[in-house]
């Protein structure tokens, strides 16, 4: 075998392995980056801000929520909706029954006034009325857009069961950062982190493992947001059901967890202010 044969064979050789090697890590990364449905389903803008939240916006149907029923829901910033009113908080605390009502996918001080900015809105998704809300790509504070998180919430209606019932969905493709400046981060990370799940405000709650911990969240932490799933087969879903007021499904073993993340959360949580 001459030289230019010798050659052209490692040639081939390399090129074989560079594909291979394609072949293997892009489907990783689609699975890692589909939970988020088409952003462009809501469209309705929360101008760039800080802390900012929307008036009551009308989710399009009636929610039946541990007994309480609402139709509207409050659209805030710093990735969270709540009921009873506005939420301005930045840094997060532990998500438990004593707050207000609150969907919380990742409650975290998110600044979009130097990037992309939150859209929501009403739409159909799979023939069913849906309400949804796009933190796509977003900075945090302040003004910080080197790492980005892009997170969604989607409310859909159950009325085809019962009056009132409902499916809200968590939904992760990116956790880059877990803190904003105000709140002891350094370049997004460490300090008082994010907190992501749900409570009625009156001892009803989950909280995700992994909320508060330092690192435990992002893309390749030990409680990765876009690793898990719940009631959905797409890495980084979380779907809950909602039925006759009650929320269904909810995994027994991380009540432990959370109960101990709630007590830690009760004693050390506080808000700062910002400069």
């Amino acid at each position: 075998m001459n030289m230019n044969t010798i050659l052209k064979t490692l040639r081939n050789f390399a090129l074989t392995a560079i594909v291979a090697s394609l072949l293997f890590v892009v489907p990783v990364s689609s699975v890692q980056a589909g939970a988020v449905h088409d952003a462009g389903l809501f469209t309705t803008v929360l101008p760039g801000n800080d802390d900012g939240s929307t008036a009551l916006v009308g989710v399009g149907f009636n929610l039946n929520f541990f007994g309480n029923s609402w139709n509207d829901l409050y659209v805030n910033n710093n990735g969270n909706v709540t009921f009873t009113g506005p939420l301005y908080t930045y840094t997060p605390w532990a998500i438990t029954g004593g707050a207000m009502a609150m969907l919380a996918p990742f409650f975290a001080d998110v600044d979009t006034r130097a990037g992309n900015i939150v859209t929501y809105g009403t739409n159909t998704l799979g023939g069913r009325n849906v309400f949804g809300v796009n933190w796509i790509d977003v900075g945090y504070y302040s003004y910080h857009t080197d790492k980005l998180n892009s997170f969604q919430l989607i409310i859909t209606d159950r009325v085809d069961i019962a009056a009132g019932d409902f499916d809200f969905e968590f939904n992760y493709d990116k956790i880059q950062w877990e803190t904003g400046d105000a709140s002891s981060g350094s370049g997004g990370l460490g300090g008082d982190s994010a907190s992501a799940g749900w409570t009625n405000g009156a001892g009803a709650y989950y909280q995700f493992p992994g909320s508060l911990a330092n690192g435990a969240l992002l893309d390749g932490g030990s409680n990765a947001l876009i690793a898990g799933s719940l009631n959905s087969s797409i890495a980084g879903q979380y779907i809950f059901q909602v039925r006759n007021g009650q929320v269904v499904g909810v995994p027994e073993p991380a009540s432990l967890l959370l109960l101990s993340f709630g007590l830690i959360g009760l004693v050390g949580a506080r808000r700062k202010f910002k400069k």
